[in-house]
């Protein structure tokens, strides 16, 4: 069992930065495959980035150029670096964890990870 806490949400204006962080519980970490969903109000979930238990790193095309996932195995933490920032980016954000390598298009979807964080709050405004 995987228990991960998101943190570094807030309101932010249009332009602007944040970064976001998710803590893994367990010994493991280093072996799971992470991933960065996020769903606005009225929106289906959507993927945003992930990374995998090597460093090979996905996008979705809209942040692409604007975010950077990385991961720290030291600390069970995966972060999500959000620039120039939109107000369409406005969404709770959460991690989640695969304990396995993922392949293809499986990176991109939401029923593929095991376990999810409760999400922080992202909000940006014009």
């Amino acid at each position: 069992q995987v228990q991960l806490v998101e943190s570094g949400g807030g309101l932010v204006q249009a332009g602007g930065s944040l970064r976001l962080s998710c803590a893994a519980s367990g010994r493991t970490f280093s072996s799971y495959s992470m991933g960065w969903f996020r769903q606005a109000p009225g929106k289906e979930r959507e993927f945003v980035a992930a990374i995998s238990r090597s460093g090979m790193i996905y996008y979705a095309d809209s942040v692409k150029g604007r975010s950077t996932i990385s991961r720290d195995n030291t600390k069970n933490t995966v972060y999500l670096q959000m620039n120039s920032l939109k107000t369409e980016d406005t969404a709770v954000y959460h991690c989640a964890a695969a304990p396995r390598p993922l392949y293809g298009s499986s990176w991109y979807l939401g029923q593929t990870y095991d376990y999810w964080g409760q999400g922080t709050q992202v909000t940006v405004s014009s």
